[in-house]
């Protein structure tokens, strides 16, 4: 079962890889480089808590909270314990690679984690909103795979970890409408 995961993930890879999507070329590196350590949902959140009052701020929170839960179990736990290698870059072009290579290891993407567990996050306080932010998430999980830092196994592991901590951070934080205020 094992080798079968494996081959239809490295064959997945290899098809993303031989594939030319121009418009990919020029938004995907710089959308998987701006994900980075979740600046760009740290920057999401900031302009909701600033601009949309105070349900903004507590989808915001949650989604930070969700972020944060998701980064540390995928940091400490993920990529310590599974030790995936990143794969060979020879098939991606290299005006897709991104200008500085991740240096862990690829088994779970952190980058999948932290946009999943935000977007999840932030849609179980406001569920229009986490399906407004939906399609940018899924574009940085498939950034990653598309500049080749990622097989998409890699991927869906860590989307799944990152809905996974929205989940767990549910319990924590209580829905607006929940409180009673």
């Amino acid at each position: 079962m094992r080798k079968t995961v494996s081959a239809w993930d490295r064959a997945l890879f290899q098809r993303v890889a031989t594939h030319h999507w121009p418009a990919g070329d020029r938004v995907l590196p710089r959308l998987s480089r701006g994900a980075d350590h979740g600046v760009l949902w740290l920057g999401v959140a900031a302009g909701a808590a600033l601009l949309g009052g105070r349900p903004a701020r507590r989808a915001a929170l949650r989604g930070v909270a969700s972020l944060a839960v998701a980064s540390a179990t995928v940091n400490t736990l993920g990529k310590r314990t599974v030790r995936r290698g990143r794969p060979v870059l020879d098939a991606v072009p290299l005006v897709r690679r991104l200008p500085r290579q991740p240096f862990t290891t690829s088994f779970p993407s952190g980058h999948a984690a932290s946009a999943v567990a935000f977007t999840t996050g932030v849609g179980l306080e406001n569920p229009a909103w986490g399906l407004a932010l939906a399609p940018l998430a899924w574009s940085v999980c498939f950034s990653r795979v598309y500049t080749g830092v990622h097989y998409p196994g890699d991927v869906l592991a860590g989307a799944l970890l990152g809905a996974g901590a929205a989940l767990a951070v549910r319990g924590t934080l209580r829905r607006d409408d929940d409180s009673g205020v």
